[in-house]
């Protein structure tokens, strides 16, 4: 297996984290009879030698003997290493089709690397042939790929691929045998169309019967990616009922019948993973083949909802959450079955629902009576304590507020007066709107107790400063003096207590006028723009205020200030105008985010768009985490921003998330999303917002 690992210059390749000499260690690790020492050395393979899928010099290296690994029948866990070469191969995906590695070795050194790995798997594709018809069904279930991505000519491919699916008894190989063929018909469909035509009829025939209800949700989900138009009308239907014949093939659950219980890390770990693993990846290709079918995989998740199988309905639970993100459309049917989910015996069905409402905000509110009688009948789910750290406000009230019910009202009164309040209550307080006044009292006179001499003060004030400030509520102003005079400087952090208190005064307003000392010191701090947007929400003076938010501008430190000030800025109006040398400056460098807030502020300022609407065109366009600042300022300015109207009608009809194609998503995206919907539906209204210019 090793035979010339010695002779290679491993000290002078690299990988990830500098010299690969250490790489000689890693595969014979990957050789060892000890699980442990296995798994140490192929989380090294990942983290080092194919660190985030790239190709080093010293993985080039590694190829021959990774397959001498996979071919040797004494090599324990053989089907991770096929699995490694399979990656280190490259990516599949529905542009994988053959010809995807030409001209790698004109790119950089990585590409190169990458090219000439693929080459040295060719030419070693026969190891994968023999790993198809191997003993060990792991190693045959992973075989499958390899073969499609490394063995030629397609004719003989295909071949093998049909051979093993009349042989092969184990259900769980027949399914990557199954997926290889739809990889397959997507990556000839140019190059050879009669051989992924082929493909294609099979793929068909097992979606029929008598194939098991396994094997034809897989082969469903492949002709979706490759042949929808031979998808069966009743597609919806079919598949529902092969999910259930499915689930009751198999025995008992798979999963302990576990209520809530122990708030551990490695409890909830434990509950938030797919519960069906094989079951969730069959229904993960066939939602994402489908893609903008909303209709149909609405339908899908309703019928997964109401499947008698717990394990069936969790699988569904995840699966939406997809959709939400990516979808704008048909969330009220599965939203309200997935808060019937909530009265499950089972506590991983109810914590992945919990965890997936919790992304919904406003959307959520098909589930509100399912989480309110939870909330009764339950009340321990009120507040999360954790194993370690402080306790949070529990899920299903987090969720109830967030979606702006007011029933959260009287529980959040509860919480308020009990003997533990989580500090992240009043992170909540603002989604209430007005149903949260109430919770006014006792949130200003938990305000008011604060030790000042508390390290973590930041803690509990922000978020209760936060509630105050969305209550708009003036009688809490000695309280948040008291903070903004009072506050020791060792106990501060960053400025985010006084930053917090002071933005709470600005929406108190001239009921605040015993805070302009106040605001007038702090005009030559770090929280200078905060408090000129504050000072002039108090008094109306522009005098002292342009210039904190001009100097604002060009803050060194964090765009988010700059974005602010220029915010701010255009919120003056015409009194802003010393500024707008510095906004048109800025409308041209920086980031898009800063862009599009400069460009703003100029039109609301000067009340002409031709200057600027090619920056907010562009952005919007090119950076569509702009289209929220953009949209928020023609609601502002009412008939006046008909020059872009036509961007927001656009939005309005666009089914698809303006996020949707981020890297990464946060729990906040959805909502995010609706502000925008709501801003240009606001904007098109042809009523200026209050205070608009």
């Amino acid at each position: 297996m090793f035979r010339g690992i010695d002779e290679v210059d491993w000290a002078s390749l690299r990988h990830a984290h500098g010299s690969a000499e250490d790489v000689p260690g890693l595969l014979r690790g990957l050789a060892s009879a000890d699980p442990a020492e296995r798994q140490t050395a192929l989380d090294g393979m990942y983290g080092a030698v194919h660190h985030r899928g790239d190709v080093y010099d010293s993985t080039l290296a590694c190829v021959p003997f990774l397959l001498a690994l996979a071919a040797r029948e004494e090599v324990r866990d053989r089907a991770t290493v096929v699995e490694l070469l399979v990656s280190i191969g490259g990516i599949d995906g529905a542009g994988d089709e053959v010809g995807d590695g030409a001209g790698d070795e004109d790119g950089d050194a990585g590409d190169g690397f990458a090219a000439r790995a693929r080459a040295e798997l060719r030419a070693g594709a026969e190891v994968f042939v023999r790993l198809t018809a191997d003993p060990d069904a792991g190693v045959r279930r992973a075989a499958p790929k390899a073969l499609v991505r490394f063995l030629d000519p397609p004719a003989r491919v295909l071949t093998q691929l049909r051979e093993r699916i009349t042989v092969e008894r184990d259900d769980r190989v027949l399914l990557a045998l199954i997926e290889s063929l739809g990889l397959f018909a997507r990556r000839h469909r140019s190059a050879d169309q009669a051989r992924a035509a082929e493909a294609v009829r099979l793929l068909a025939t097992l979606s029929e019967p008598p194939h098991g209800p396994g094997l034809r949700l897989a082969a469903l989900g492949r002709l979706a990616g490759c042949a929808p138009e031979l998808l069966p009308g009743d597609l919806v239907p079919t598949v529902v009922r092969l999910l259930r014949d499915r689930s009751g093939q198999r025995s008992g659950t798979g999963r302990a019948q576990d209520g809530p219980g122990a708030d551990t890390l490695a409890v909830r770990l434990r509950r938030l993973r797919p519960s069906d693993e094989e079951g969730s990846q069959l229904l993960r290709t066939l939602h994402s083949a489908l893609g903008g079918r909303v209709a149909d995989r609405i339908a899908l998740l309703c019928g997964q909802l109401t499947s008698p199988d717990p394990l069936d309905r969790c699988n569904a639970v995840w699966m939406s959450a997809g959709l939400f993100r990516e979808w704008r459309t048909g969330a009220e049917g599965p939203v309200a079955l997935i808060g019937a989910q909530l009265g499950a015996e089972e506590g991983w069905l109810h914590d992945a629902a919990v965890a997936v409402l919790g992304e919904l905000f406003e959307l959520a509110g098909p589930a509100a009576d399912h989480l309110h009688a939870l909330l009764a009948c339950r009340p321990e789910f009120r507040i999360r304590h954790a194993e370690r750290g402080a306790p949070t406000l529990g899920g299903p009230l987090k969720v109830l507020a967030r979606a702006g019910d007011a029933r959260a009202t009287p529980l959040l009164a509860e919480v308020l007066a009990g003997p533990v309040v989580p500090d992240d209550l009043g992170l909540v307080i603002p989604h209430l709107g007005r149903a949260a006044g109430p919770l006014a009292p006792a949130l200003r006179r938990r305000l008011a107790r604060l030790p000042l001499d508390e390290p973590g003060i930041q803690r509990p004030a922000v978020p209760l400063l936060s509630a105050l400030t969305a209550l708009g509520d003036a009688e809490s102003v000695p309280s948040v003096l008291r903070l903004l005079r009072d506050l020791p400087d060792a106990v501060r952090l960053p400025d985010a207590v006084t930053e917090a208190a002071v933005r709470a005064v600005g929406a108190f307003g001239g009921a605040a006028h015993e805070a302009i000392p106040d605001l007038r010191r702090l005009l030559d701090t770090d929280c200078a723009v905060a408090a000129a947007q504050a000072l002039w929400s108090v008094t109306g003076e522009t005098d002292s205020v342009v210039p904190a938010l001009v100097r604002g501008l060009t803050d060194p430190g964090l765009g988010r200030q700059r974005r602010a000030a220029a915010d701010a800025l255009g919120r003056l109006g015409p009194a802003a105008g010393t500024a707008l040398p510095e906004l048109r400056r800025m409308t041209g460098s920086g980031d898009a985010s800063e862009r599009a807030a400069a460009a703003c502020a100029v039109w609301r300022i000067t009340g002409e768009p031709e200057p600027v609407l090619p920056v907010l065109r562009a952005a919007w366009v090119e950076h569509p985490r702009t289209r929220t600042t953009i949209a928020g300022c023609a609601a502002a300015l009412g008939p006046a921003a008909t020059p872009v109207h036509d961007l927001l009608r656009a939005e309005l009809h666009t089914p698809r998330r303006h996020r949707a194609n981020a890297a990464a998503h946060s729990v906040h995206d959805i909502h995010e999303d609706e502000t925008l919907l709501r801003l240009c539906r606001e904007a098109l209204g042809g009523t200026p917002r209050p205070g608009a210019v």
